[in-house]
């Protein structure tokens, strides 16, 4: 309403003649006018909002654009928005706010360097960090962040190797005797070899997994009924297309079958936990097929084979080793995934801040004077 008073002032001020030029046309004209031009403000705003607010979905990004043009449904859909992006503020304010406290007591700061290990199917790409906004925030924290840089579709055996001559640079670089191991997913085996069976058990002072199937995935006895020769076909066109983005030798067929249940079992029994080390692992719960569209059919199919407490990929009983440190999960009906806890798609959800997470467990690591 402010904005119509002010509008309507300026355009007496400035094009007075224009309006009463109309005649006795002129106050519906610049009624038609102003709505349009309100409606064009609104426009703006909600583009805007759809452009930059990572709370919103890509499929609640598309039903708006769709929606957006019916009257008096966008009004709805407007208001809905904005009361998005005033949450967005909130939480960004609180976080710049908190930032702005930790500085000076450097609350990631380490005794050790950390190591982020990726999952499988995923590079440690130089423009497209797997982790999300996690490695800036710990930085900024007073942590030095560095990655593994293991293949995409390497072997347990491959990736460890690789590893460890990332994590000897490493050392050598900073001139500390042992690092910290972040590892989500199939990382966290990778890094569990890599302490045990490399010898590098006294270079590791903690390994932290992140949805970790250390029992293995259900869904990969489910793709094992495949006929072995489309199993293979698959996994073939997936090292193709990871060959034309730099990955070398990449082994889908191999190092998915390693995430089976059974292959976890023997591996557990010859890839004991390394005295010295201290283990602890972390998990989250989605809550429904809803919970992360790119998720659902796997969720579904773990719910059916395995049990409903799961991220769409691990369950929660295959994610606990070492210390098990608690399920993430919020309040709402969304729950958390699997990709949710790297950041994957740079979303905020109600009820979940996982930079806020990530914060607390490097936070843990230093006052446990690692």
């Amino acid at each position: 309403m402010l904005f119509l008073v002010v509008y309507y002032g300026i355009c007496l001020a400035f094009f007075p003649g224009l309006l009463y030029g109309l005649g006795k046309h002129y106050f519906i004209f610049d009624i038609v006018y102003s709505l349009i031009f309100v409606w064009l403000f609104l426009v703006n705003g909600s583009i805007r909002i759809l452009c930059t607010c990572r709370r919103l979905g890509i499929i609640k990004r598309l039903i708006i654009c769709l929606i957006l043009w019916i009257p008096p449904v966008n009004i709805y859909f407007t208001y809905s928005m904005c009361r998005v992006a005033k949450d967005e503020y909130a939480l960004e304010t609180f976080r710049a706010f908190s930032n702005e406290c930790r500085k000076e007591s450097y609350t990631c700061a380490t005794k050790y360097p950390i190591i982020m290990v990726h999952g499988i199917g995923f590079r440690d790409l130089k423009y497209f960090n797997y982790w999300g906004r996690m490695p800036k925030v710990l930085s900024c924290n007073g942590a030095s962040v560095y990655y593994g840089h293991q293949k995409a579709w390497g072997t347990i055996e491959e990736n460890a190797a690789h590893m460890k001559e990332n994590i000897q640079h490493v050392l050598r670089e900073t001139g500390a005797k042992k690092v910290n191991i972040i590892a989500h997913s199939k990382g966290g085996l990778d890094s569990r070899y890599l302490i045990t069976k490399l010898g590098m058990g006294v270079r590791v002072a903690s390994l932290t997994t992140v949805s970790t199937p250390h029992r293995g995935s259900r869904l990969i006895d489910f793709l094992n009924r495949l006929p072995d020769g489309v199993y293979r076909f698959i996994a073939h066109m997936l090292d193709k297309s990871f060959q034309m983005v730099g990955d070398e030798n990449p082994d889908c067929y191999h190092s998915s079958k390693q995430l089976a249940p059974a292959y976890c079992a023997e591996f557990n029994r010859q890839v004991p936990d390394w005295e010295g080390v201290y283990y602890q692992s972390y998990t989250s719960v989605m809550k429904n097929m809803f919970s992360d569209s790119l998720l659902s059919i796997p969720y579904l199919l773990m719910r059916f084979l395995d049990t409903p407490d799961n991220d769409g990929l691990v369950s929660v009983s295959s994610a606990k080793w070492g210390t098990f440190k608690g399920v993430f999960q919020n309040k709402k009906r969304r729950g958390i995934s699997h990709g949710d806890m790297i950041d994957l798609k740079r979303e905020d959800y109600n009820g979940f801040d996982v930079i806020e997470e990530y914060i607390k467990i490097v936070e843990e690591l230093k006052e446990m004077g690692y």
